[in-house]
């Protein structure tokens, strides 16, 4: 790996080089925080030590001459370069010291581009060496997004440990269940103990309740040893609200003009914007090389303003892309437009993003099968014929009219291959935005929730998975923070306004039930219970899963590399026919009964005519002993020229042509 970094402290040259944006700053200092052994050790003597730190024209800033003790600190001056930068150089500092930066006279204030706050987001930055972690997956090459079976987890509440410790442990676990891709929800360090993690203000530094930096390298590399690739969610559309000392530095990374839901959003088209644009694309790539990570997933891109003639969403995909190659490195971006223009190549006028969160088959699935209808969920008719067509697409709004936004949504997906769009039953905002932190199976029958669970691992499009889905776990996920007792207030407040314009939450009483989001026991209700594993009928989910993935994996049929056109078709009102081709090797047809029992007659129908010289044989159904702890399989009539099927309950039927 090549890269290099450019902002923050880093080693350089048997010492440590510091780099800040401060454009409009006369001074900058770096404050070091010294220890009874840092005194010690002081400061070598001699002729003065030369570095060329990373920044065009390089700066000469000698180690010795000029550094100010001040009891137990050292304060080293920086010098003013070209674009606005300060740096610094240092032989007399060693991994794990700490320092901030005082400027103009006022601070200090930890690093902007920190590797790690041991005492919190407020505290002293620290200074990391990632050289010292010994890597062992120099064959890693990372995963192609036609072998991604995504996995989300949240690092607090994944394990009882809540750390990334705790993640390494049950790796073996998920690799037994058959995800090939962990996505770690946000790390950047947060104010507080916990929090979903879209509060970060220190972009660069992992969140230290988790653990320290070398823990989440420990955990990527261990990922890459059992064959897992790992992603991490990022959040560039606006910083968190206590911690963010970004304005102390400068005034030009925040737009004043523009704003998102959670506050300011970058500038990234401003007068000033060429440094702004660096330091989220240096924050992409530190985490991509540092951290060996094989993706990032672009946190609400829709919110991202950016009037450039290269958008900076594009401008990153491109320098990402190059710098990381010939390693393949995903990025995918969380966006509610239905906007194709996201993952066509640059060639074709695309911002070359590798794939999309696509929302309308969930939220299909949950209008069909729990029957939410506000909010969003009243642009979405949950039919059958509705959820065939967002299969067929990718989605379903490609330039309608959307009654819940009051315009048009969407663009025409035409050309782009199914595997770019990613989709769900459950994600960390389809449960935790939810008042009560519901899981879909929560709600649905568990024969439903196993039917839509085989028709998720079927789709051509790519699948990912919240912690915990793959059996059925009891535990919600909730929204929780830890700040301090003002903002706690707030977040409390509007948390419960939030939900006033729904009709099981319009009463005052119903909203003072909504779980406190800054409580402690908030967080802990929203811990995944392991030992569920063992007992039904949870494990027997959770051999589904296993099943279900172990299938997609080995099967040409059911990979979402396959770019031949696959059909899908209602049968009836409540069932669903999805063929997927074979290449030659026996196309799949997948039945699915959503909602209720009936028959499913597909005698005579195109879509499930076996080739010349060929039948349908049953693979499994979800109502198999092996996967329900009280079986139901419908009767499954093969004889009459066509699949004739009985659903007793809401149930999936898989069927593979065999030669006759």
């Amino acid at each position: 790996m090549t890269w290099k970094p450019r902002l923050g402290a880093f080693p350089l040259d048997g010492g440590y080089c510091f780099r800040v944006w401060a454009p409009q700053a006369r001074t900058v200092e770096v404050v070091i925080q010294r220890t009874a052994d840092d005194a010690a050790r002081g400061q070598t003597s001699g002729t003065p030590a030369q570095a060329e730190c990373p920044h065009g024209a390089h700066a000469r800033v000698e180690q010795a001459h000029g550094a100010q003790e001040g009891g137990d600190e050292l304060v080293l001056p920086m010098e003013r370069v070209e674009g606005g930068y300060f740096t610094a150089f240092s032989t007399a500092l060693r991994a794990a010291d700490r320092y901030r930066y005082r400027v103009d006279g006022a601070g200090p204030f930890p690093d902007p581009a920190s590797r790690f706050q041991p005492e919190g987001v407020h505290g002293p930055s620290e200074l990391v060496d990632p050289s010292l972690f010994c890597w062992t997956d120099a064959g890693w090459g990372g995963v192609a997004l036609s072998d991604a079976i995504f996995y989300e987890l949240h690092v607090g509440t994944f394990s009882a440990e809540g750390t990334f410790a705790g993640v390494v442990e049950r790796l073996p676990k998920l690799v037994e269940l058959g995800v090939t891709v962990l996505e770690l929800m946000p790390l950047a360090d947060f104010a507080g103990q916990r929090n979903w993690g879209y509060d970060g203000v220190s972009l660069f530094a992992p969140a230290r309740c988790y653990g320290r930096p070398d823990d989440l390298r420990r955990l990527v590399n261990e990922a890459h040893r059992l064959g897992l690739g790992v992603i991490l969610d990022v959040v560039y559309n606006h910083l968190g609200p206590d911690g963010n000392y970004l304005a102390a530095y400068s005034p030009y990374y925040f737009s004043r003009e523009r704003h998102t839901a959670w506050g300011a959003g970058p500038d990234f088209d401003g007068p000033h914007s060429s440094a702004v644009r660096e330091f989220f694309i240096e924050n992409a790539l530190y985490w991509l090389h540092e951290f060996h990570l094989d993706g990032l997933r672009l946190d609400a891109t829709h919110t991202i303003v950016d009037t450039s003639r290269l958008h900076i969403l594009a401008e990153l995909a491109e320098r990402v892309h190059a710098a990381c190659a010939p390693r393949r490195v995903l990025l995918i971006a969380e966006d509610n437009r239905n906007l194709a223009q996201l993952v066509r190549p640059r060639s074709a006028g695309g911002w070359g993003l590798d794939a999309v969160w696509a929302d309308d088959w969930h939220h299909q699935m949950r209008r069909l099968l729990a029957q939410d209808h506000e909010g969003y969920y009243r642009d979405y008719r949950g039919t059958v014929e509705d959820l065939a067509a967002t299969i067929r697409q990718g989605w379903l709004y490609t330039g309608q009219h959307s009654r819940h936004w009051g315009a048009p949504r969407g663009t025409d997906p035409a050309g782009l291959a199914p595997r770019q769009f990613v989709v769900c039953l459950q994600n960390h905002d389809q449960v935790g935005n939810r008042a009560l932190g519901e899981r879909l199976h929560h709600q649905i029958d568990l024969a439903a929730w196993r039917a839509a669970s085989a028709l998720l691992m079927c789709l051509p499009q790519t699948p990912l998975l919240f912690m915990g889905q793959e059996w059925a776990a009891t535990s919600p996920f909730l929204f929780f923070t830890d700040h301090d007792e003002e903002l706690g207030r707030q977040v409390t407040a509007g948390r419960r306004r939030e939900f006033r314009h729904f009709s099981a939450f319009a009463d005052p009483e119903a909203q003072r039930r909504i779980p406190d989001p800054q409580a402690e026991a908030t967080f802990r209700a929203s811990q995944l219970d392991w030992d569920e594993i063992r007992r039904e009928p949870h494990a027997s989910i959770r051999r589904l899963y296993q099943t279900l993935l172990s299938l997609r994996r080995r099967e040409p049929a059911l990979r979402s590399a396959q770019l031949a056109v696959h059909q899908v078709e209602a049968a009836g009102a409540d069932s669903l026919v999805l063929r997927r081709p074979g290449d030659g090797e026996g196309d799949w047809l997948i039945v699915v009964r959503l909602r209720g029992r009936g028959a499913v007659d597909l005698r005579g129908h195109a879509v499930a005519e076996p080739g010349t010289g060929r039948r349908w044989a049953i693979c499994l159904t979800t109502e198999d002993a092996a996967f329900s702890p009280q079986p139901n399989p419908p009767q499954v009539d093969l004889t009459t020229g066509g699949p004739l099927l009985h659903f007793a309950v809401p149930a999936a039927v898989l069927l593979r042509e065999r030669h006759a």
